[in-house]
């Protein structure tokens, strides 16, 4: 089992990226998002989004204690949930998804309040919640964003 944890945690393996593996987990679902997850009805999306959440809390208490970390870099699964947030019910346009993916980036490494707030939180917990957060500012500024323009 420990070695589904570790999968689901770092996302499929992405998490051992040696450069960047948060970008790189937020890049892979810009990608699937892009090409394969705009399709689904919202049904399917939520049920991934849950998926990836539930799972994600279990999977990085469980692998951030094997690594003996509060939030080790290889943990991932955060950006994937926080990322798909931010993107879904949005156009696939790459205007859209580059703007989306920028905001969440930068919520996620400045963690302004009360975003750095989530991440005290215990365990797995608190490595998704600061970026289910960041993902919810995200999406809130992208759909203001483009029910104005």
């Amino acid at each position: 089992m420990k070695t589904l944890w570790r999968i689901i945690a770092s996302f499929f393996g992405i998490g051992f990226s040696p450069v960047a593996p948060g970008t790189a987990a937020s890049l892979a679902i810009l990608f699937l998002y892009r090409f394969f997850l705009y399709r689904l009805d919202w049904p399917w999306l939520t049920g991934i989004f849950v998926f990836l959440l539930v799972a994600g809390i279990h999977a990085s208490t469980i692998y951030a204690a094997e690594l003996g970390e509060e939030d080790p870099r290889r943990i991932v699964v955060d950006e994937a949930a926080g990322q798909l947030l931010v993107f879904a019910f949005v156009a696939p346009s790459w205007l859209n998804l580059g703007l989306g993916f920028v905001l969440f980036r930068f919520f996620d490494i400045v963690k302004p309040f009360p975003i750095s707030r989530a991440e005290k939180l215990p365990g797995g917990w608190g490595i998704m919640a600061d970026d289910i957060a960041a993902g919810l500012a995200s999406a809130v500024i992208l759909h203001i964003y483009l029910y104005l323009k």
